[in-house]
């Protein structure tokens, strides 16, 4: 069985080919600038990239240029050969788990464009042509919200009035694939199935997970994407009584004060950046809004691991993962600074030096530390065949 796991852009579209026989990624690639004639399309199988220049007006053109590919580097022997795409999808009303797209899953994600709108919109314009352009093709959506549908009620309600239950006032949390990812590989690794672990998923979009046994027990993220650490450019937690306030002063509508939320704040808001590396460059030319930011940053991120270290009782692992978590040696230090009282001890030479999955913490240290990439699609890929074959659990 072959699977592709898309990856959706509002002009994007990355793929990864599945065979899921044994789990092997077959290939990688996706078109860039869709809607535009200076359009990239490009495909890695083994150690060898394919890249070419091409047109693709929406995001249905897009796939079948990249299911033409596959096809001409035998990746496929026919598009009829691919069992499905798999979508990692983030947030819809009323609605959660791994789900065959239809009409009806379309529009719960419509319903909730207010509540993701980074994510929401652009996957569901691509999921509608793809379903009218491909219809013979299966789309699965495998929600973000799934991993965390067991936290407890005390970690999932809002102190609001009970009615608001019924409207799907709640925690969500999200990134649900990269820390199902971490859960299941940390505890292969520690050969401990009932492990106690915090997943830190820190990137463009952070958020941190406390697991234990193999599922997750509360995570930063609330009702919106938008919510728990600061962002690239999303605010993070945040008072909304602030929002008349800003009202007031700027004359903004609360439609651009969202906008402002979601777009021009975070460590953008803070630093005048929104990429890491950027704001970690100008931090050491003295810059006081990047230091500012990078700041706030690990104290969020600070704020969550202590809670999480209460919450489970302690910690077996503490695992670092995506953009920032995999390559930011100094986010990683500060984040695990002055913790030798909760057992936690970073081993300096280790986290310069790391590459790849691997341990950075010292001998002494009770709690092991990680880096470990992360793989999403794997786990989108292994729901959707489930689905389709009718097994339960991943």
């Amino acid at each position: 069985m072959k699977i592709l796991v898309a990856n959706l852009g509002s002009t994007s579209f990355k793929y990864r080919l599945f065979d899921m026989a044994d789990e092997r990624v077959l290939a990688r690639g996706g078109v860039e600038r869709i809607g535009s004639k200076e359009g990239q399309c490009f495909v890695e199988v083994g150690d060898k990239k394919y890249e070419t220049g091409l047109e693709a007006k929406d995001h249905a053109v897009a796939v079948k240029l990249c299911l033409r590919q596959l096809v001409e580097h035998k990746c496929l022997e026919s598009p009829r050969e691919l069992a499905a795409i798999g979508f990692k999808t983030v947030h819809a009303d009323a609605m959660t788990g791994v789900r065959r797209v239809n009409s009806a899953v379309l529009e719960c994600m419509g319903a909730y464009a207010d509540v993701a709108p980074a994510h929401n919109p652009p996957y569901v314009q691509a999921m509608r042509l793809l379903a009218k352009e491909l219809p013979d093709l299966p789309l699965v959506a495998v929600f973000e919200t799934l991993f965390h549908t067991d936290i407890s009620l005390a970690e999932r309600v809002y102190a609001v009035p009970l009615k608001w239950q019924e409207y799907g006032i709640q925690r969500y949390g999200f990134h649900g694939a990269s820390h199902a990812y971490i859960a299941q590989r940390t505890a292969q690794l520690l050969n401990k199935p009932h492990a106690k672990i915090i997943s830190c998923h820190l990137g463009g979009s952070s958020s941190l997970c406390a697991i234990r046994d193999g599922k997750s027990a509360a995570t930063s993220m609330g009702m919106s994407p938008q919510s728990g650490l600061p962002q690239n450019n999303r605010v993070g937690d945040f008072d909304p009584f602030a929002i008349p306030v800003v009202m007031r002063a700027t004359g903004k509508t609360l439609e651009q004060v969202l906008d402002d939320l979601a777009n021009r704040s975070g460590l953008l808001g803070l630093s005048g950046y929104n990429d890491l590396r950027d704001i970690e460059r100008a931090a050491k030319q003295g810059n006081e809004d990047a230091e500012l930011a990078i700041a706030v940053y690990v104290t969020s991120i600070r704020h969550y691991l202590g809670a999480y270290l209460l919450q489970l009782d302690g910690a077996d692992a503490i695992v670092f993962t995506g953009g920032i978590g995999e390559n930011s040696p100094s986010i990683r230090a500060d984040v695990c600074a002055n913790l030798d009282w909760f057992g936690i001890h970073l081993d300096e030479h280790s986290n310069k030096t790391a590459k790849g999955e691997m341990t950075i913490h010292s001998l002494s240290s009770s709690v092991q530390l990680w880096i470990m990439p992360t793989n999403e699609e794997l786990i989108v890929a292994r729901h959707a065949k489930k689905l389709l074959t009718g097994e339960r659990g991943v």
